[in-house]
């Protein structure tokens, strides 16, 4: 078969589960990962042929594809801030909401003096190591319940040629965190079993519910531990960020104020949704 028959193929094969605009861009991802090709050799070559023993690991990502897996785990990996990342099932796949948070904490700190960040609920490693990266005068440590996760985010630490110290706690059991820091981020669970129909099967099949879910009797249970937690191993003037779910940001804003944070922050992000928040102690 040609390269245009494949991407012929790709289309008619995921329409039925994507829109035609994503399924094009799942067959150019494939390229360049199967063939070494971009988007312009494609054009000047459609017709190039895709040998027999290739044709084989076409039809394994294609199948993936129509099982809604999502690509970033078919090649075992993902970008986030002009960076790559390892991921797996065991971790979460980064989204540009993130990059949105992530932003935003370098903005406002990366003129800060010498400062120590704790990122809570690391997964890829994703939020750590990029501020690593980009604010090089920032000591980070992050913190995961989940050993493989923390395997894939140290393995990711190292590919982008960072140091951030990782600990394997569940924040929730915490009764105490390792130092003071200047900066406490995290995305944590968010999304309450009730939101699971709004969910996409990519997402509810292969990402890791425990990355993801928590009770409808308590959304805010992460939030209210972290930043209790938070009272004691702020420094005085020091930033708290929290990725949030969209539907609960009045709610959070709330719990954060009785707890006694100050100059609350409630943003939306580029989909217009209430989704990060920073406070001040």
């Amino acid at each position: 078969m040609t390269l245009k028959q494949y991407k012929d193929l790709f289309l008619a094969t995921l329409v039925p589960v994507v829109d035609a605009g994503e399924a094009e861009r799942f067959f150019y991802i494939t390229l360049e990962e199967l063939a070494g090709w971009r988007r312009m050799d494609y054009l000047m070559h459609p017709e190039a042929k895709i040998t027999a023993t290739d044709e084989l690991r076409w039809k394994a990502v294609l199948n993936s594809l129509e099982q809604q897996q999502p690509i970033q785990y078919i090649f075992g990996k993902a970008h986030f801030y002009g960076l790559e990342f390892k991921v797996n099932e065991d971790t979460l796949i980064p989204r540009p909401e993130t990059e949105e948070l992530v932003e935003w904490i370098i903005h406002e700190n990366n003129k800060r003096p010498a400062f120590n960040v704790l990122d809570i609920g690391t997964g890829s490693g994703c939020i750590p190591i990029t501020l690593a990266k980009h604010i090089t005068q920032a000591a980070v440590t992050t913190i995961d319940v989940s050993a493989n996760a923390l395997a894939v985010a140290k393995e990711n630490a190292q590919a982008n040629e960072v140091s951030v110290n990782f600990i394997l706690t569940d924040i929730l059991q915490a009764s105490t965190l390792p130092q003071q820091y200047e900066v406490i981020v995290s995305n944590p669970p968010y999304v309450r079993n009730l939101e699971k129909a709004e969910i996409k099967p990519n997402v509810l099949q292969y990402e890791p519910h425990l990355a993801l879910f928590v009770e409808d009797s308590d959304p805010l249970i992460f939030y209210r531990k972290i930043a209790h937690l938070a009272l004691d191993y702020l420094t005085p003037g020091g930033k708290l960020y929290f990725e949030i779910n969209q539907y609960l940001g009045a709610e959070t804003v709330t719990l954060l104020e009785e707890i006694g944070f100050t100059n609350v922050i409630l943003r939306k992000d580029l989909f217009g949704n209430d989704r990060m928040i920073s406070c001040t102690l």
